[in-house]
C-alpha cells in the first residue's frame, strides 16, 4: 500500500481511498494540520508511521465508516466525538437545528429527545446561549458522549437519563421546542446491512418495527410538555412525512408542514400546539 521511505505526497498518492478520506486518515494518523500535507509533502514516513495509516486504511477498506475510526465528526460548524455507541451526525440533521434556531424564543427552553451524541442540543446551545436547553437519551454510554460534547464545545445543557418523557414531571416541565430525531428505519430495511449503518448502534436506527413506533410516542407525548404555541419538529424517514403529518393533526397540532433536507428529500416534519 505505502512502500518504505515513501514522502508525505507519495503515501497520500498511494492511498486506495477517494482524497478526501486518504486525507482525514493521513491527518489523523500523523496528528497533523491539512495544511501541513502540503508544508511537509517531501517528508519521509518512518516505518511506525506507515504501519499506523496502513492499519487505520484497512479499518476503512473493512467497511468502518470513517467517524469512528478518527473519533470525530464536524456538525453544524463544530466538533463532536462519536464512538459505536451514538449515531454519526449527519448534513441532513442541521436541517432540524435551523428549524429549531427559527422558533425558540429569546430565552426559550428546548428539549431534545434520544440526543445521542448531543448534536442537536450543543449546536442550539452554542448558537443560542440565552437557551435552556434539556437532552434527553435511554443510553447512559451515549449520555456520556454527550456531556463530553457539550463541555468541549462550551454548551450549556442539562442532560437526563429517560426512556422518551419518562424521567420528566409533566407538571413542571414545558419547552417552546422539542425536537428528536429518532429510530425510524423499518425493521428489515436493506440499509440497515450496508455502509456505515452497519456499525451504528442498531437501537438508535430502529425500532425494530414499522419505523414509526417512537414517532407515536413522542407525537402523543408531547402535548403535556410543549409550552401554549410551541412547536414539535421530527426528524424522519425519507417516506415518513406524510405519515408523520398525519399524527401530529391526530393529536391536535396546527400549522403542520415538512421541509425538505440537502437532498431535496422530505426529511422534517412538525407543528404548532395551542393557540
Amino acid at each position: 500500500m505505502i512502500a518504505a521511505g515513501s514522502t508525505l505526497a507519495q503515501a497520500r498518492q498511494a492511498l486506495p481511498l477517494d482524497p478526501l478520506e486518504n486525507r482525514i486518515l493521513l491527518c489523523h494518523a500523523l496528528h497533523l494540520p491539512r495544511v501541513a500535507l502540503i508544508t511537509q509533502s517531501e517528508r519521509v514516513l518512518t516505518e511506525d508511521e506507515i504501519a499506523l495509516v496502513t492499519a487505520l486504511v484497512q479499518r476503512r477498506l473493512d467497511g468502518e465508516p470513517i467517524a469512528y475510526i478518527t473519533g470525530e465528526r464536524e456538525f453544524f460548524g463544530l466538533s463532536f466525538k462519536v464512538t459505536p455507541a451514538t449515531l454519526i451526525p449527519r448534513p441532513d440533521t442541521e436541517l432540524i437545528v435551523e428549524l429549531v434556531l427559527e422558533r425558540l424564543a429569546p430565552q426559550g427552553r428546548l428539549l431534545d429527545m434520544g440526543t445521542g451524541s448531543g448534536a442537536i442540543a450543543v449546536a442550539v446551545a452554542c448558537n443560542r446561549p440565552d437557551a435552556d436547553v434539556t437532552a434527553l437519551d435511554v443510553s447512559d454510554a451515549a449520555l456520556s458522549v454527550a456531556r463530553e460534547n457539550a463541555a468541549a464545545n462550551g454548551a450549556r445543557v442539562r442532560f437526563l437519563r429517560s426512556d422518551w418523557f419518562g424521567a420528566l414531571a409533566a407538571d413542571e416541565e414545558r419547552f417552546g421546542v422539542i425536537a428528536s430525531n429518532p429510530p425510524y428505519i423499518v425493521a428489515g430495511d436493506r440499509h440497515l446491512d450496508e455502509g456505515d449503518l452497519r456499525f451504528e448502534p442498531i437501537d438508535a436506527l430502529t425500532d425494530h418495527g414499522d419505523g414509526l413506533a417512537a414517532l407515536r410516542s413522542i407525537v402523543a407525548g408531547a402535548p403535556e410538555y410543549l409550552q401554549d404555541g410551541g412547536w414539535l419538529l421530527l426528524e424522519h424517514g425519507y417516506d415518513q412525512a406524510a405519515a408523520v403529518r398525519a399524527l401530529l393533526k391526530a393529536q391536535g397540532f396546527s400549522e403542520i408542514q415538512s421541509w425538505r433536507d440537502l437532498g431535496n428529500i422530505e426529511r422534517v416534519s412538525g407543528g404548532r400546539f395551542g393557540s
